[in-house]
């Protein structure tokens, strides 16, 4: 027969005591960091959402306007929709080359060769360097007359490039410097998980008659996939808020050829002054990466689902 054992009432407080005293420490614990959380988070997110709905321009009180904002944004402001479709050209250029140079960098920092791990440590350097002093180098480089690709060029016989004073060549170009300049990150996030790829079962690729080929298709990508999936996500979102490249490189020209989308939300916030409509603009971006980061997210996952 089971024993039933039977607390007295003051041992059933004091172990409530003592699992409020811990809860309550680890409240504690946590407070200083929900607090920051709450002031430079939230409360400004909730904040500008209202700035959104005003017009504001930091010297007069807000000014409620409603949706209207909003309105001018999407029928009466031709700016809008030509830094958005620079941006997402940039987007388009910018995903698929980083996610292949991140990919065969990985693929090379999985082999045993000499030399390797200063490789690793070396491709890792353009990420931790100011994205302002790279694209300043990189205007060096680029420069129609006294670039060094230009010289290169020359040199070999070839007529030299305005790569940023070009409106076919000035986004190609600060979307080359972003890749550069990222694709050591990604790389590591890629290499870190080739790494985890089990060795047997390359080996059993290998029994079955599979070439190269047929093993990085078959047996790595699915066994990546989901770190793909995070390079890929991550690398969207980082695209459509690209902004130094831009500033500093080519002042959003030649004619509205590098025109993104930030460099007009930071003109409308910081040169015109219009917080409210540049809170709006802010609004409609969060909307655009959120809804592309679900759509990804569940393409891979039914595209997952089809191959297992």
């Amino acid at each position: 027969m089971e024993r039933k054992v039977t607390r007295k009432p003051g041992q059933r407080q004091t172990g409530l005591r003592r699992t409020l005293s811990r809860t309550w420490t680890c409240y504690l614990f946590i407070a200083p960091n929900m607090l920051g959380v709450l002031v430079f988070l939230a409360y400004p997110i909730v904040y500008s959402f209202y700035v959104s709905l005003t017009r504001w321009d930091f010297v007069s009180a807000p000014r409620f306007v409603g949706l209207d904002n909003y309105v001018r944004l999407f029928t009466a402001d031709r700016l809008f929709w030509v830094s958005m479709r620079v941006t997402v050209t940039y987007v388009l250029m910018y995903v698929p080359a980083v996610l292949v140079a991140a990919l065969i960098l990985a693929l090379a920092m999985n082999q045993k060769l000499r030399g390797i791990k200063f490789v690793r440590t070396a491709i890792f350097v353009p990420v931790v360097t100011s994205m302002v002093a790279v694209a300043i180098v990189w205007v060096w480089l680029l420069s129609k007359d006294f670039g060094l690709i230009n010289i290169v060029l020359r040199a070999v016989g070839l007529p030299g490039v305005g790569w940023l004073t070009n409106q076919k060549t000035a986004l190609p170009a600060i979307a080359a410097v972003g890749v550069w300049k990222s694709m050591g990150y990604n790389a590591i996030i890629l290499f870190a998980a080739l790494q985890s790829v089990p060795r047997l079962l390359y080996e059993a690729a290998e029994i079955d008659g599979a070439n190269s080929w047929h093993k990085f298709w078959n047996v790595t990508i699915p066994m990546i996939a989901p770190a793909i999936v995070f390079v890929t996500v991550t690398s969207v979102i980082g695209a459509f808020q690209v902004f130094d490249q831009a500033f500093i490189m080519t002042g959003g020209g030649p004619g509205d050829a590098t025109y993104v989308y930030n460099f007009y939300f930071f003109r409308q916030a910081f040169g015109q002054l219009k917080m409210g409509y540049a809170s709006a603009m802010s609004y409609i971006l969060f909307l655009i990466m959120f809804a592309s980061a679900i759509v990804q997210l569940r393409l891979t996952r039914e595209a997952a689902a089809a191959a297992f």
